[in-house]
């Protein structure tokens, strides 16, 4: 059973006011979307409050604690080590937070990338996390949110393409290749 009160109460010495706002308003996206898409509530909801969890660690936090669980760090995750607060957080969920099931910790992992042929509920989350009430709006957010609730897989690729042509107008950001193969993973099933 999981303790959402205590994990709450944990989180909210952990993180800033607005990224735990922003963790509240995940799970209660990740709720809705369980419910419209025949997801397990509970999984959703634990996911959802624990995406970010590693989120407010430093760099060098980051890389610490990738090494100390083993993780394989890819060089563009080396150079760029925010993006390894997924994977770091889905580590500091099982460990800190006695979260037992691989799937909720492989949602957390997933959450920034997306990767190819993602499960439900890593879907809900990767797409929760985009379209909660509290993001600040973004081109095309309102199609998106509106998708969520249609088609899972076509918002998902919504959102990957939405995030290349982002981080391909901003000088300076890498992009992932998992988040590249994941675009093309999902470009493919509608291009088809």
């Amino acid at each position: 059973m999981i303790d959402f009160d205590k994990i709450q109460e944990e989180l909210k010495k952990e993180l800033t006011r607005k990224r735990y706002t922003h963790t509240l308003g995940v799970a209660y996206t990740a709720a809705a979307l369980s419910m419209k898409h025949g997801c397990d509530i509970e999984m959703a909801q634990a996911a959802g409050l624990l995406h970010d969890c590693a989120k407010c660690y430093s760099d060098t936090k980051l890389l610490e604690k990738a090494n100390k669980y083993g993780l394989n760090i890819s060089e563009i995750e080396r150079r760029n080590p925010y993006l390894l607060h997924g994977k770091v957080g889905a580590c500091v969920a099982g460990k800190k937070y006695k979260i037992e099931e691989k799937e909720i910790l492989s949602a957390i992992s997933c959450h920034t990338t997306g990767k190819p042929n993602m499960n439900v509920l890593e879907k809900i989350i990767f797409l929760a996390d985009y379209i909660e009430p509290n993001r600040k709006m973004i081109p095309r957010l309102s199609a998106i949110r509106k998708m969520a609730f249609d088609n899972l897989d076509y918002a998902v690729y919504m959102v990957l393409d939405s995030t290349l042509s982002y981080l391909d107008q901003t000088n300076g950001k890498e992009i992932d290749t998992v988040t590249v193969e994941a675009y093309e993973y999902y470009k493919n099933i509608f291009e088809k």
